[in-house]
């Protein structure tokens, strides 16, 4: 029984990251039409918020019966801004430089970063099937991008930069939800926490942009409502929901199904190559998370 609910919890994180990594290509389609990265994160934000005011309201009794303290409000509102509105800032400014797929390559960094994070703040040990996976997923990241490097010039590393930022932050925030989520409850936290999100990026937006949002291409539009939907309102509760069930540090791994699916999405959409050192960095990756899952699933 044990064993079918980290199976399940291994799913619902897999079908989010796909439906995340989906997030990539449709930017990279919007940009086609010559709107920049604020404008399609406002879009995205903006299409996304009548969803979670929704959802804060019909669950906003949800745990009712924890106590919980104005530090932990001020925890939910500092990983809102880092988790939701810089990660995605960030990812969405790099998009305007790399390709999809070396997007999701890069941003896999975060996975090492949760790990770290959760041993030096919440004391968590490194096992060595951990260890293992992710030198095996991070083996097929390194001989995956390396294939690309030298043909993009010195954008890639601009927009590598941006993307390692969104790593960063959207690491801190996975840590962060994973001891605040059983306090608040998945979907009260994770509704909470991209509220406050849109609240960022609405005044960031406010203040910046000279962006007509009311002349943008109708493609623009739909792209956006499609980003906000399937690629950020579904798939975060799947995320939170996989994160209490198999644990922050095992979802960071699991996550490695998110370059291969954008490989694909954008070889399929973008007409982005899927070269040889892609697929076989795609499967060392493929290779760590059997490994882990399969090794957790036994030890439960």
């Amino acid at each position: 029984m044990v064993a079918k609910k980290f199976w399940y919890g291994v799913f619902l994180g897999i079908l989010g990251i796909v439906l995340f990594s989906s997030k990539a290509v449709m930017v990279k389609l919007a940009y086609n039409y010559k709107v920049d990265a604020i404008t399609m994160l406002l879009l995205r934000m903006l299409f996304s918020f009548p969803f979670y005011v929704v959802i804060a309201y019909m669950y906003r009794n949800e745990n009712k019966g924890v106590k919980i303290y104005k530090k932990d409000y001020a925890w939910l509102l500092f990983f809102g801004l880092i988790g939701y509105y810089l990660a995605s800032f960030f990812d969405f400014v790099g998009l305007t430089y790399i390709k999809a797929s070396i997007e999701r390559i890069i941003l896999f960094v975060y996975p090492t970063i949760v790990i770290l994070l959760n041993r030096i703040f919440l004391k968590k040990s490194i096992t060595k099937v951990q260890i293992l996976a992710i030198f095996l997923s991070y083996l097929g990241i390194v001989i995956a991008f390396s294939d690309e490097v030298d043909t993009l010039g010195n954008n890639v590393y601009l927009g590598g930069l941006f993307i390692l930022l969104s790593a960063i932050t959207y690491a801190s925030y996975l840590v962060g939800s994973g001891w605040l989520i059983p306090k608040f409850g998945v979907i009260k936290f994770t509704a909470y926490a991209m509220l406050v999100s849109c609240f960022s990026v609405f005044v960031h937006f406010s203040i910046i942009s000279e962006t007509n949002l009311f002349v943008l291409p109708w493609q623009v539009y739909g792209l956006g409502f499609l980003i906000a939907v399937f690629a950020t309102v579904i798939p975060s509760f799947l995320v939170s929901a996989s994160i209490k069930i198999i644990s922050s540090s095992n979802f960071a791994i699991v996550a490695g199904v998110g370059p291969i699916s954008t490989i694909l999405l954008a070889s399929f959409f973008l007409n982005e190559k899927l070269t040889l050192f892609q697929f076989f960095g795609a499967i060392l990756v493929i290779i760590g998370i059997v490994i882990m899952s399969i090794k957790k699933t036994n030890q439960k």
